[in-house]
C-alpha cells in the first residue's frame, strides 16, 4: 500500500506567531514523534502544504474576514517550525497555497491508496484540504491523525474531525 502523509502548514505564525495558540505547541512534539517513526520505517512519503500570502493580504477575501496578518511569503512567521526542518528534507513537495485547500495535492497525490493529513488548523485547512482529495479520490483512505493536529480552538477541532468522519475519512489518535 502506498501512502503519503500531507503536514499541512505547521508554520510559525501557527504555532508561535499572530495566529499560534497553546494547542498547536502542544501538538508539536506529537508530531515530531509520528514524523520520525515515518521516516524511519520509510512508511509514507512526506509532503508539506505551506499558507502562503502577499503584503496585500488584508485587501483579499480572507483578509477582511480574518484580519490579521500572517504567513506572508518570505517572512518568519511563513516558514515551516524549525522543529520540523530535517524532516522538509526528506519530503518529496512542498506545496505553497495561497488559500484553505491546495489546489496541486490532487495531481500531486493521485497514485497514493492512503493520503493522511496531520498540521493546522483541523478546523480551516486540515479538513479543506482532506475534503478536497476525498472529493477527487473517493475510493482512496483518507485519514487524519487527530493527535499530529490542532484547531483554532478545542471545540472547533472536535467539530472539524466530526466533520471529517461523517465524510468517511479515518480518524487516527495515534
Amino acid at each position: 500500500m502506498k501512502k503519503a502523509l500531507v503536514i499541512v502548514d505547521v508554520q510559525n505564525d501557527f504555532v508561535t506567531g499572530s495566529l499560534g495558540t497553546k494547542e498547536a505547541k502542544e501538538m508539536l512534539p506529537h508530531l515530531v514523534r509520528k514524523l520520525e517513526k515515518v521516516v524511519e520505517e520509510k512508511s509514507a512519503d512526506l509532503y508539506f502544504t505551506v499558507d502562503t500570502h502577499k503584503e496585500n493580504y488584508l485587501e483579499t477575501q480572507e483578509g477582511k474576514f480574518l484580519p490579521v496578518e500572517h504567513c506572508i511569503k518570505n517572512t518568519d512567521g511563513w516558514k515551516i517550525v524549525p522543529e520540523l526542518g530535517k524532516f522538509v528534507e526528506k519530503a518529496k513537495d512542498v506545496v505553497e497555497k495561497k488559500t484553505f485547500g491546495a489546489t496541486r495535492l490532487p495531481a500531486l497525490l493521485k497514485p497514493y491508496d492512503e493520503i493522511e493529513f496531520v498540521g493546522l488548523c483541523t478546523d480551516i485547512c486540515v479538513v479543506s484540504n482532506a475534503l478536497l482529495l476525498k472529493a477527487f479520490y473517493p475510493e482512496t483512505l483518507i485519514s487524519v491523525d487527530a493527535k499530529c493536529c490542532a484547531g483554532v480552538t478545542p471545540e472547533s477541532h472536535l467539530a472539524a474531525l466530526t466533520t471529517l468522519k461523517s465524510c468517511q475519512c479515518k480518524i487516527y489518535n495515534d
